[in-house]
């Protein structure tokens, strides 16, 4: 972000230093917006010119021939900053004082400080920090569908890891009982559970990463050569699981190395990563592989081509995170460089599990399956080939093991079939059944549940029905941070916590709050019964810009940035509908990034349904609803406002034509003692700005109680169909959640709370089955 100083003002020039310390030098970017990256994931030609102009930010690594004076006196912003480090420990050249001034810096990370890269003759205490080097054969194992394993040959590949920093868990601000125990075999799960083949080879472990100076340095991939750290992949570089806890990443290398099985002879190989954030350039063994955009969607790319018959193979990612960086206004949900109270700390990198598998020379790509209350299984198969090929699906009941269905059907085009009385799923009742995809050489494993979402008038009221019948959706504003990993969840374990503590609670819901989660997060919902309501990340037009007059103006979504929000909202319909508890997609959170003239939300509203006729949208939670999608939806902190003759602004009346549902209430909050606290004092500034502040959790569980029964009297007398209470846990400023920060305390009294949360399902039945006329 270029910021105009000149006479504004201290605290402008301020940010501007406080930029340069942290290895952002000031910089500018094209003023016309224009990226010239392609919106496709395709291959790029040689000489990856789609990466700009020239106009993007100047390289970072002078930092390192800073003086000793700078390097001192920023130590409080450079001590998280590994970039900073690794430039330093690259430092050609660098002199004794130079280094020796980063000592505060590099103090709080024995990996820094163990081994700072080769050093190059800067200075023999230096380079004696290099003697132990990481080991040729991280273990990182895993796991195939037929129960074989492999294990990566993960950081030799050219043996030079020997220079790079050793991974270790930078300690975060706040631990949760999961962080020390992650190890360096991350999240070895098969990451696709309904796209699942049994020959597959997960490449999450140990790579190395260092910072890059530009957009311009994907111009000159450092091939063969050693990164400065080693790194935890999947991790978000600001994380301290990453090893990593950086500031400021906007640009950055990863690299691993790989060998394929050799009974992978005669397949195609597929690499495919779960996540990255934001944009990825993908090369192997030299060449440009693929490009990817969009920090919260999956992306697969057959590498078959570019592989090496010698075995190992080299792997690696340029990754550029623009969060926060003007011009770019992109999907990025509560993400910010500057955390304050409800925007928290962004996510940079390979947040999300790699891959690798085999697959014959025509393979499934994607299988969409919609399987509802009578029976009717509705299945495309799209294939590599794009050629109409006959496949076979069979279902499987879960708890017989028979098969219920066969069908022969053909791929890339819809076909449907039926399964004779099925077990439905609800949340009270998650029957799945295992299906089974074959075409060919290409076995894929898969599941799904058969049940309806639709809405309908009870007794005069529109409702959300649940296989034809109204079901009161309650659930909690889910956002899915961590305070050691921040996107990415420690381990599996971890996040079904969350879950599962929900579901004991007696909620029938999770909103997943303007963030994607990893597949497993899904699954976890199908097994266990928890309807999910889907956001899609939103634009976020506050950033703003200080013109050369010093007037500040807001970053609004231009037309080219409203059409990638749009394609990435396609991804995130299309990669996810298959998901048995997918109830509801939002398409805008109050307003962020939805331009009010013209009210796009109309047209998404079309185009969401056109790809997903089998859900119910909410196209405008919170504010400025123009009476787009199936839900009038309210937001107000702290009482409900839900379905009821009275309103707040900036939500609307309640719209009888549409389904009413409270959006977001509650959001009451408890301090706690600082060992359970987001310990960053940016943040612990911010406290104060929770919508309610209750001094025991005594007085917080007065408090729920008697909002959860205005939720359940406007239930009772009026036209509300569900609620969203804020929030799931506490994160970073704000300590409004049911959980901790640290998962470690609970707030609820939980036999309170399951009867209050029982009181609402109750009166939704008692209303949907009565007379009484509507009070609205």
């Amino acid at each position: 972000m270029r910021l105009a100083v000149g006479l504004c003002s201290s605290l402008l020039a301020t940010l501007v230093v406080a930029q340069e310390y942290h290895g952002e030098t000031d910089y500018e970017y094209n003023s016309s917006g224009n990226d010239h990256w392609s919106d496709a994931d395709v291959p790029m030609s040689t000489g990856y010119g789609q990466y700009g102009d020239g106009n993007g930010p100047s390289s970072t690594a002078v930092v390192t021939g800073s003086t000793a004076s700078v390097l001192s006196s920023t130590a409080s912003v450079t001590s998280n900053s590994a970039s900073v480090t690794s430039n330093i420990a690259s430092g050609t050249g660098g002199s004794a004082s130079v280094l020796s001034s980063t000592a505060a810096v590099i103090s709080n990370s024995a990996s820094v400080t163990s081994n700072t890269a080769s050093g190059t003759g800067s200075s023999a205490v230096v380079t004696s920090s290099t003697a132990s080097a990481p080991s040729s054969t991280t273990s990182v194992t895993s796991s195939t569908g037929n129960g074989t394993s492999s294990t990566r040959n993960g950081s030799s590949g050219n043996g030079s890891l020997s220079s790079a920093t050793r991974y270790a868990v930078k300690t975060p601000p706040l631990t949760t009982n999961w962080t020390y125990s992650v190890g360096t075999n991350p999240w070895p799960e098969y990451p696709r559970p309904q796209l699942q083949r049994s020959q597959w080879q997960n490449l999450n472990g140990i790579w190395t990463y260092q910072n890059a100076s530009s957009l311009q340095a994907v111009n000159s991939p450092p091939f063969g050569q050693t990164l400065a750290n080693e790194v935890l992949v999947p991790s978000c570089l600001e994380s301290g699981l990453s090893g990593i806890q950086g500031n400021y990443t906007l640009y950055s290398w990863y690299s691993t190395h790989f060998k394929v099985p050799s009974n992978w002879t005669s397949q195609r190989v597929l690499l495919n990563f779960g996540a990255v954030d934001y944009e990825a350039t993908v090369f192997i063994n030299g060449h440009n592989a693929t490009f990817h955009r969009g920090g919260y969607f999956a992306f697969t790319v057959d590498v078959t081509d570019y592989l090496s018959s010698s075995g190992a193979n080299e792997l690696l990612v340029f990754v550029h995170d623009p969060t926060d960086s003007d011009p770019y206004v992109i999907p990025i949900g509560k993400q910010t460089l500057h955390p304050s109270h409800i925007f928290y700390t962004p996510c940079s990198g390979i947040w999300q599990s790699v891959w690798i598998q085999s697959a014959p020379s025509n393979y499934i790509t994607e299988l969409d399956l919609a399987a509802n209350m009578d029976g009717q299984v509705n299945v495309t198969i799209a294939t590599s080939q794009q050629t109409k090929t006959p496949v076979q699906v069979s279902v499987v009941d879960r708890g017989s093991k028979k098969v219920v269905a066969f069908h022969n059907g053909t791929s890339d085009a819809a076909f449907q079939f039926s399964v004779p009385s099925p077990s439905l799923w609800s949340p009270d009742s998650p029957t799945l059944y295992d299906v089974t995809v074959s075409m060919g050489g290409d076995v894929i494993s898969s599941y799904t549940g058969f049940r309806t979402f639709s809405k309908g008038t009870v007794n005069g009221v529109v409702r959300p029905l649940v296989n034809g019948k109204f079901t009161f959706v309650f659930g909690t504003l889910d956002q899915g941070f961590w305070p050691d990993g921040i996107y990415t969840p420690p381990n599996r374990e971890a996040m079904v916590y969350d879950l599962q503590t929900l579901k004991r609670l007696g909620l029938n819901m999770v909103r997943k709050h303007i963030k994607v989660e990893n597949a497993l997060f899904y699954q976890a919902c199908d097994e266990m019964g928890l309807l999910v309501i889907q956001d899609m990340p939103s634009l976020r037009p506050l950033q703003q810009r200080t013109l050369a007059n010093c007037t500040r103006i807001t970053i609004e979504p231009d037309a080219q940035q409203q059409t990638e929000f749009a394609r990435q909202l396609e991804l995130l319909v299309n990669q996810h509908k298959s998901y048995t508890s997918i109830m509801i997609w939002i398409i805008y959170n109050e307003g962020w990034g939805q331009l009010i003239d013209g009210y796009p939300e109309f047209g998404l509203t079309a185009r969401v349904r056109q790809l997903d006729p089998t859900r119910l949208i909410d196209s405008t939670t919170g504010w400025f609803d123009h009476g787009a999608g199936d839900f009038s939806d309210n937001h107000h902190y702290a009482n409900p406002q839900c379905g009821s003759p009275f309103y707040s602004i900036a939500s609307s009346p309640y719209d009888p034509a549409r389904i009413g549902i409270q959006g977001e209430f509650g959001g009451i909050g408890q301090n706690v003692s600082i060992e359970h606290l987001w310990n960053v004092q940016e943040a612990i500034n911010t406290i104060n700005q929770t919508y309610e502040i209750d001094l025991s959790v005594e007085a917080w569980n007065y408090r729920s109680h008697i909002l959860l029964g205005e939720l359940r009297d406007q239930t009772q007398r009026f036209a509300c169909s569900g609620g969203v209470w804020t929030q799931t846990t506490d994160v970073e400023g704000e300590v409004n959640g049911l959980l901790t920060y640290d998962r470690r305390i609970l707030r609820p009294n939980e036999a309170q709370w399951k009867a209050d949360i029982q009181g609402l399902y109750d009166a939704a039945a008692s209303r949907s089955n009565s007379s009484v006329p509507l009070l609205v």
